[in-house]
């Protein structure tokens, strides 16, 4: 079968490598439909690191999926053959003290699809996974809603962090596919207000479509004097969602006292850095977001209901010949990208 790696820092090559077989009775293969171009693909590309997980070369990265059940294993009940199904790219061992405590996004054992050191990435014409990670599309939702369950179960999953959401004033810093996640929850869940930032004006204009008031590029614009102009006694709820130290300092600013900062975003520096005094005075609560724990299939459920719509996710969309050029294309932050995908 045909496979995308990366074969050194941006770049990556198609090759041919074995087609994946069932070894065991729980699993699925798999012929890819859609695949999501993630943040965290970007920084294998331009870094070929996150953190302490380095690429060894060659390698697939690749997370967000979904694709139709060619085989089964004997023990497989949930999904059949011709199901089409979201992946979740979770591979938890199920035995370890996390696991059995119910956070398997850090499970001891994990392997993560596209995860150096893990498990290789779906950009791949197949893939075997467990019975576990596969999540049947049902009624009207396709491939490209499969695909964007991912990253949309990571704003589900931040957003329950963060506590009662309702009628609160929310910030979200940095409006890519994870900020717009965040905000499609957030406002699902009935949050009052929101300040969204970003650098690339388009993705400003989805947010002011989605229900922003208050929008604001960082480029063009001091965040927190608008913020302070807006929110004179601070914002309830920050999400910093861009991996930015200018953002979590910014976020701190802007929050009311006994506030929270949700951090989302993936750096791609080691440490972060905060303000000893402000966030001490102001007894700011601050969150770490690992991915996400039993949200895939709420946030399935949520889009076949109606009660989110991503319809304004997805702007470009690449043959998988063309992974590269899609790549590019995020990596660089042009032509107004939000989500750009693969098809197969």
């Amino acid at each position: 079968m045909k496979a995308m790696k990366l074969t050194g820092i941006r770049q990556m090559e198609m090759m041919e490598i074995p087609e994946p077989v069932i070894s065991g009775p729980k699993d699925v293969k798999i012929k890819m439909s859609v695949v999501g171009v993630c943040g965290s693909d970007i920084h294998y590309y331009t870094n070929g690191r996150i953190g302490s997980q380095v690429v060894r070369y060659p390698f697939a990265v690749g997370h967000e999926g979904a694709g139709i059940v060619v085989e089964t294993g004997v023990g497989v009940s949930h999904v059949k053959k011709g199901d089409k199904i979201a992946i979740e790219p979770a591979m938890p061992c199920w035995k370890c003290d996390q696991c059995l405590s119910g956070r398997y996004h850090t499970c001891r054992n994990l392997k993560y699809l596209g995860c150096p050191g893990q498990a290789e990435g779906c950009l791949t014409e197949y893939i075997v996974m467990p019975e576990e990670s596969c999540f049947s599309l049902h009624g009207h939702l396709n491939t490209d809603h499969g695909t964007i369950s991912e990253p949309l179960s990571i704003g589900i999953y931040s957003v329950k962090k963060a506590g009662n959401i309702k009628n609160t004033s929310v910030g979200i810093l940095g409006f890519g596919p994870i900020g717009m996640s965040v905000m499609l929850a957030a406002k699902a869940e009935g949050a009052g207000s929101f300040l969204v930032t970003d650098k690339i004006n388009e993705r400003l204009s989805i947010a002011t479509k989605e229900g922003a008031e208050f929008i604001k590029n960082p480029l063009t614009t001091d965040v927190v004097d608008f913020a302070k102009s807006k929110f004179p006694l601070g914002l309830d709820i920050v999400f910093e969602c861009c991996g930015q130290q200018e953002a979590v300092d910014q976020a701190v600013e802007i929050l009311k006292p006994g506030g929270k900062l949700i951090v989302v975003g993936i750096p791609e520096f080691d440490r972060w850095s905060l303000s000893a005094d402000n966030t001490r005075r102001k007894e700011i609560t601050m969150q770490f977001i690992r991915r996400q724990v039993d949200c895939v299939r709420l946030s399935l459920d949520m889009m076949e209901s109606g009660k989110i719509n991503t319809g304004r996710m997805i702007t470009h969309r690449f043959p998988f010949s063309r992974t590269k050029e899609a790549f590019d294309l995020v990596a660089g932050y042009t032509d107004g990208v939000m989500k750009a995908i693969i098809d197969f």
